[in-house]
């Protein structure tokens, strides 16, 4: 009797999921390559058929945090509707994402400077156009009277320093925790934002 392969992108996901909640555990100093075939259950080798290098699977746990959102979210905010409106969509989704790469998030941002120069560099790009985007967000809806002025640079900023500190304690699983999540958040910035 033969088991099926899982294809390749599948086992990838597998891997770098695996990989996240062992860096998460022990930091990436402490954890080789030896360590993640054994949390996975695979042969050393056949991780190297994946992976060429534990640098290449910490580049892969900060891409779904950083290249997944640009994919995901950034394209609420070309969404029909106000600024507030259409960031009220991205906190959502951003908090959504949050909770489901939790530890992905955590590993990036306390991890992401033990990527080569080239790979940081990729993974800042993404970050800085998420950052540009909910910028010029924000600088419209400065324009239009629904924001007060404010630096949009810095603002955008604070609502993305303080949306991502939710993966350090956000636990739930549940739609109802991301909703109460999400609700006070919006409350929180939209009283700030107000003229």
């Amino acid at each position: 009797m033969t088991t099926a392969r899982k294809p390749t992108s599948e086992r990838r996901t597998e891997i770098v999921s695996a990989a996240a909640g062992i860096v998460a555990d022990q930091g990436y100093a402490a954890v080789g390559m030896r360590d993640i075939a054994d949390a996975i259950g695979i042969r050393g080798a056949s991780l190297y058929h994946h992976f060429s290098s534990k640098e290449e699977i910490l580049y892969a746990i900060c891409l779904t945090v950083t290249q997944e959102p640009c994919e995901q979210n950034l394209p609420l905010l070309d969404a029909p509707g106000t600024p507030g409106e259409r960031l009220t969509a991205l906190i959502r989704a951003h908090i959504r994402h949050l909770l489901h790469r939790r530890v992905e998030y955590m590993v990036g941002l306390h991890e992401r400077p033990a990527l080569s120069p080239e790979h940081r560099a990729e993974i800042d790009d993404y970050v800085h156009h998420y950052n540009r985007r909910v910028r010029d967000v924000l600088a419209e809806g400065m324009r239009s009277g629904e924001f007060r002025a404010l630096d949009p640079g810095i603002t955008a900023l604070g609502i993305l320093d303080m949306l991502n500190g939710v993966s350090g304690w956000i636990r739930g699983t549940t739609c109802d925790d991301t909703d109460d999540v999400v609700a006070t958040y919006t409350a929180l910035l939209f009283t700030g934002l107000r003229p």
